[in-house]
């Protein structure tokens, strides 16, 4: 698609328009200090954990927990992001998350305590997210500048997973990874300071009834997916993610029968966030609100052919540039908030949300642990070709559904 100068120069001004509503810089920076901490936490948290143990599956595990409590977020408490005012969630949430990461800090507390605060900071998540992200359409509105400033949270989510790596090594060369915990902690309690003090209240989007959060958070999802246009867009942005991370997954053991070393390990686990980074960007300034819509089903149809390269077992250099291509499909999910926020009603945005964030999570999870189990029996490279192929027959399934959606509306 042809783009032109005064299309691309407007799309370029709605990332600094984004900037320029000071609500939205204050939860830009709460986003970034949380997850510096919650990137900090989880490599000294898998240091430990393996300390105490010397045991590799418990380890995994640390990592694994923090997947598989966002269903249960996602879905027995997604009744929160609508039943109480935003800003209070927003910030109990973080409340919650500091005591948690202060208390893994504690010396006397056990692994299976380190564990079980683990999975109580990842069932909190998906509220948090949701929540926020039905916040930022208060913020913004619910048009062009609510897409650029979801697509800034998870540009910013991708850059600071690559230094918070980096930054947690380095820290943990010089204090004990219980220190190291209390990042974590530091980080959610100056987030629910500045959410605090730096954003305004806003009553609940949602009347309460009297019933319970569980029978209101049941009563908005089955709301949600009795929807079929909300529940086509869903499938839309729960499944490419579910085999996009089939790589990621299988990094170690791939770079290993490459040769590549520790180095290659490293470039292919950086190679889908920055492909995604890239993939935004180019996304959010080049294209406008229509071109974005434009790209969404053309790209998620394709976004998985990348990962065929592994058929013919290729070299770090190919591997990477595959991997990093997939991840600028991502891309695609800029024109697809678009349409998810003009699908589902005001009163029912927090939990609509909240199940989205808790569906890629656990569908994320999931899928790594799917391509592990698929790795033992066949061979790493085959693995990756064969998520490329059910993958992209996958996606294009739901396209269809995506499309009859629409004409049925």
């Amino acid at each position: 698609m042809a783009i032109t100068s005064q299309s691309a120069g407007a799309a370029s001004r709605g990332f600094r328009a984004v900037f320029g509503v000071r609500e939205f810089r204050v939860v830009f920076a709460a986003h970034l200090l949380s997850l510096l901490g919650i990137v900090v936490g989880e490599i000294a948290l898998s240091v430990l954990v393996y300390r105490l143990t010397g045991s590799p599956l418990m380890t995994s595990l640390t990592f694994a927990l923090g997947f598989l409590p966002y269903l249960v977020g996602g879905t027995l408490l997604s009744g929160i992001a609508d039943r109480y005012p935003a800003r209070r969630v927003l910030v109990v949430c973080d409340l919650l998350c500091a005591t948690g990461g202060a208390a893994m800090a504690l010396p006397v507390t056990p692994v299976a305590g380190l564990l079980v605060l683990r999975c109580l900071n990842a069932a909190v998540g998906p509220v948090f997210s949701g929540t926020r992200a039905a916040t930022l359409g208060e913020i913004l509105g619910a048009g062009d500048l609510f897409v650029l400033g979801r697509s800034l949270i998870r540009l910013v989510s991708q850059g600071a997973q690559l230094a918070g790596f980096g930054v947690g090594g380095l820290l943990l060369t010089v204090v004990t990874p219980r220190a190291a915990l209390l990042a974590t902690a530091t980080g959610f309690l100056a987030s629910a300071l500045l959410l605090r003090l730096g954003t305004r209240r806003r009553p609940s989007r949602a009347e309460r009834d009297g019933g319970t959060l569980l029978t209101a958070s049941w009563a908005g999802l089955r709301e949600v997916f009795g929807q079929r246009r909300i529940r086509a867009l869903l499938l839309l942005s729960w499944i490419p993610p579910f085999f996009l991370v089939a790589p990621e997954a299988l990094a170690a053991p791939y770079a290993d029968r490459i040769g590549a070393g520790s180095v290659g390990l490293g470039l292919l686990l950086c190679g889908m966030p920055v492909g995604a980074i890239v993939g935004e960007v180019l996304a959010g300034s080049l294209l406008g609100p229509r071109g974005r819509e434009r790209i969404v089903l053309p790209v998620a149809a394709v976004l998985l052919l990348p990962f065929l390269v592994y058929a013919a077992r290729p070299p770090l250099g190919l591997a990477l540039s595959a991997v990093a291509l997939a991840g600028m499909g991502v891309a695609y999910t800029l024109g697809l908030d678009q349409w998810f926020v003009a699908a589902v009603p005001e009163e029912l945005r927090g939990r609509a949300m909240t199940l989205q964030t808790a569906g890629t999570m656990t569908l994320q999870g999931l899928g790594m642990a799917l391509a592990g189990a698929a790795a033992e029996r066949v061979p790493v490279h085959d693995v990756v070709a064969a998520t490329g192929v059910l993958g992209t027959v996958a996606v294009g399934a739901v396209i269809r559904g995506v499309v009859r959606s629409l004409h049925s509306k």
